[in-house]
C-alpha cells in the first residue's frame, strides 16, 4: 500500500434520515456504523462528514432535481423534521474537531467549495466511507478521482439499500479505476495509520 500521505476521512451522508425510519432508510447502515465510528473516533480531526440537505421546497432546485423532489416531497424541508438531516447520534459528538460539509447534490464537489479547503490543507489522499455506495459514495469517489486524489474506499464501511448495485459499484471501482483507487478493509487501514 505504501505511504498514506496527507489524508482525510470523507464520511458520506451518515445522517439520521438514512439511519431511521424514513422513505430513504438504508437498513444496513447500522452494519457499517461500527467501522466508521472506530475510524472517525480515532481520527476526528481528519474526518469530514458530508450531509445531503434536501431543499425546503422542490421548486428551489434546478432542472430534474425539481422532479426528483416532487417524487420525494415528504423528504423536503417543509415536511421532513429538521433534526433528521443531522449526523447519526453516534457520530455527531465528534464534531468538533471533526467537521461537516453540507451539499445539495450527490457529489460534494459540484459547488466548488470542498476541493480548495482540502488543497489548502495539502490533502492528497481521501479515505471514503458512508452511504450509499451506488449513489453519493460513487459520485464522491469519481469526483475525487477526477480531481487527482488518491482514493481509498473502505469496503466494509460503505453501504447501500440495494445489495446488487452496491456490489456492482465496488466491482466497477476496483476494476476500472485500479491505478487511482484502492479498496481496503477498515481494520487494515487502521493498522497502517494507528
Amino acid at each position: 500500500m505504501g505511504e498514506i500521505g496527507e489524508w482525510r476521512h470523507l464520511c458520506v451522508d451518515m445522517q439520521r434520515m438514512f439511519a431511521e425510519d424514513t422513505p430513504w432508510h438504508v437498513p444496513w447502515m447500522a452494519r457499517v456504523s461500527p467501522q466508521i465510528e472506530e475510524l472517525a473516533g480515532r481520527h476526528p480531526s481528519r474526518t469530514i462528514f458530508t450531509r445531503f440537505l434536501p431543499p425546503e421546497h422542490a421548486d428551489e432546485m434546478p432542472g430534474k432535481w425539481r422532479d426528483y423532489y416532487r417524487k420525494w416531497w415528504m423528504m423536503t424541508g417543509e415536511h421532513l423534521p429538521r433534526d433528521l438531516v443531522e449526523l447519526a447520534s453516534s457520530l455527531a459528538s465528534l464534531v468538533p474537531p471533526a467537521r461537516h460539509f453540507d451539499k445539495r447534490t450527490y457529489s460534494p464537489w459540484i459547488d466548488g467549495r470542498l476541493h480548495p479547503i482540502l488543497r489548502s490543507e495539502r490533502v492528497d489522499t481521501l479515505v471514503i466511507t458512508g452511504g450509499e455506495t451506488d449513489v453519493c459514495v460513487l459520485a464522491t469517489t469519481l469526483g475525487a478521482i477526477d480531481l487527482g486524489y488518491r482514493v481509498i474506499v473502505l469496503q466494509d464501511a460503505v453501504c447501500s439499500g440495494a445489495d446488487d448495485t452496491h456490489d456492482a459499484s465496488l466491482e466497477l471501482l476496483h476494476d476500472r479505476f485500479s491505478v487511482q483507487l484502492e479498496l481496503m478493509e477498515t481494520e487494515e487501514f487502521l493498522r497502517v495509520t494507528g
